[in-house]
């Protein structure tokens, strides 16, 4: 009765952690560019048992040695970087990435990086005083320029424009135009060691190797990556099988309870026998 009481708790306690996650994923579901986590889950310790050989008994059809689990614990959580749907806006800022891949940006002074899938950029002044591409939070797009990776620039009186290989110009109102470098597109080989922080950017743990997790890549028809100007991609959590999920996940919460319960009430019968 302890064991199945036992198994019934660190169940509950991975169903409640995989709750959590899918309630991450429905508060989501509308914003701009979020990749819907999933829950990995594995089995603990099983303890192998052999019974006597008295239990070996005519008609008997159960084996002898039976194995007894002890539950199951969350292992892993990892973005689903499938495509989310992608919805014209008409703003030179947004940006969609087409594909497997990320955008770059500048999260601090010391020039640590973060990717994200949301290109819901703006315009904005930095401290310098130039024109940049920026996320909402203010942190910089990167983008090669003359051999060096930085801020994407826009000089005053141009406009931003973004090619499908995310090659960056700067356009006059009389069509003229200037080159300002190339997006810095990252494309994940290694999704599960994206760990997703703050302001729906995916990290990499200061431990792994970042060429390790993403490559750099040139969109092109061949790796089927292109940058869309002007349109956003969506989440792509979808919320029918999200709250079907979650059904599943409550109704397996609830089973693991009454088990607790009916161990509970199994104990009370057997301290309460008497001779």
């Amino acid at each position: 009765m302890n064991s199945s009481m036992i198994n019934a708790m660190v169940s509950m306690n991975g169903l409640q952690k995989k709750l959590d996650v899918m309630a991450d994923n429905v508060a989501n579901v509308n914003t701009v560019g979020y990749k819907r986590k999933e829950a990995t889950f594995q089995d603990l310790l099983n303890t192998v048992y052999d019974q006597p050989e008295k239990f070996q008994q005519e008609g008997r059809l159960t084996p002898l040695g039976f194995s007894q689990g002890w539950g199951s614990r969350l292992s892993v959580i990892q973005p689903n970087l499938e495509q989310g749907p992608i919805t014209d806006t008409g703003n030179i800022a947004d940006l969609a990435i087409q594909g497997n891949a990320m955008f770059e940006v500048i999260v601090d002074g010391a020039g640590n990086r973060a990717y994200t899938r949301n290109g819901a950029f703006q315009l904005t002044v930095n401290g310098n005083g130039d024109t940049i591409l920026a996320t909402a939070e203010g942190y910089p797009v990167v983008a090669n320029v003359a051999g060096r990776e930085g801020p994407i620039v826009i000089p005053d009186g141009y406009k931003l424009r973004v090619n499908p290989d995310g090659s960056l110009q700067g356009v006059k109102e009389d069509g003229t135009a200037i080159g300002l470098g190339t997006l810095k597109i990252m494309q994940p080989s290694r999704p599960a060691a994206l760990t997703q922080v703050a302001d729906n950017l995916f990290a990499v743990a200061g431990n792994i190797n970042v060429d390790d997790v993403l490559q750099r890549i040139t969109p092109n028809a061949d790796n089927g990556v292109a940058v869309l100007q002007g349109a956003l991609e969506q989440s792509n959590v979808n919320l029918t099988d999200e709250l079907t999920e979650l059904i599943n996940v409550q109704r397996a919460y609830q089973l693991a309870a009454r088990a607790i319960t009916s161990s509970d009430t199994m104990m009370g019968l057997a301290n309460s026998l008497r001779r």
